[in-house]
């Protein structure tokens, strides 16, 4: 099962950045640039729903099995 994770990136004040995600609340990863703190996200995630699994502790909303309802990313424009 493939599953797709929303990624907050937040410039800190103090340099740097942060990578969260609302779906995956454990999930915080920071780095010198935007695209380094997507990449260590990425690897959190992935270690995160390993231990989640191999550890037999449950998996967020977000990961669980749906059969009645999904979410998908969708591009909207704001001009102004």
């Amino acid at each position: 099962m493939i599953k797709h994770l929303l990624v907050q990136i937040e410039e800190l004040p103090e340099g740097g950045f942060m990578a969260t995600s609302e779906d995956l609340p454990d999930l915080i990863a920071y780095a010198a640039t935007a695209s380094e703190a997507l990449e260590n996200a990425k690897d959190v995630a992935q270690k995160l729903v390993d231990s989640y699994l191999e550890h037999g502790d449950a998996l967020p909303p977000a990961f669980r099995p749906s059969h009645s309802t999904h979410r998908e990313l969708i591009t909207v424009a704001v001009n102004g």
